[in-house]
């Protein structure tokens, strides 16, 4: 397995790899037209253009990675179909955990990749990852009031609604959240890491 100071680049789920964004790769990453085939020399093919006809978290995501490398295994996954190598959406924590050992995560699958079930693979290769961190306390994952699907699939995890927030882009968005303790719980099996 891959590493960037002990921390694993790549997560593998059952048809995916969350593969990091690697630090360097975020400086080209500021020229768009870098972007399309940014990751062929990692084997990695992009004919969805993800992240470049809409970039996404890029612009709150560079600066910060400019400013601490070690941000990214947290901060931009790209999730790679193992068969084809073909990049179907990217995934990602809006920052480490916080004080009270909230993390926060945000993800995007390709509309030709959607209703397969792999949002619900990303998210649980995310957690599953990100659970065996000793300062993950609380999970949570925010979803648009007009995003059907999404809120389907958290409410399908169980995760509890505990509040509302305005996103600057998205406009109202549910909270919801669940302990670490509790996903592990219900979904993480030492033999299975996706869930």
């Amino acid at each position: 397995m891959k590493t960037l100071r002990g921390v694993d680049l790549e997560i593998e789920t059952p048809r995916l790899l969350l593969v990091t964004v690697l630090p360097d790769e975020y400086d080209r990453m500021k020229d768009s037209r870098a972007l399309p085939d940014m990751w062929a020399d990692r084997g990695i093919l992009n004919p969805g253009r993800v992240l470049v006809d809409d970039g996404g978290p890029l612009p709150f995501r560079i600066p910060r990675i400019l400013k601490n490398p070690d941000y990214a295994p947290f901060s931009l996954r790209l999730a790679v179909l193992k068969e084809s190598h073909v990049i179907i959406g990217s995934s990602g924590f809006h920052d480490f955990p916080d004080s009270a050992g909230m993390i926060e995560i945000g993800l995007g699958v390709e509309p030709l990749y959607r209703r397969q079930g792999f949002a619900l693979e990303i998210l649980h290769g995310m957690w599953s990852w990100v659970i065996a961190k000793p300062d993950v306390k609380t999970l949570r994952y925010t979803v648009s009031i007009t995003n059907e699907p999404s809120i389907a699939m958290v409410q399908k995890l169980d995760f509890t609604r505990v509040g509302q927030q305005i996103d600057e882009e998205d406009g109202p968005e549910d909270i919801y959240e669940m302990s670490a303790s509790e996903y592990r719980r219900r979904y993480f099996h030492s033999s299975d890491s996706t869930a």
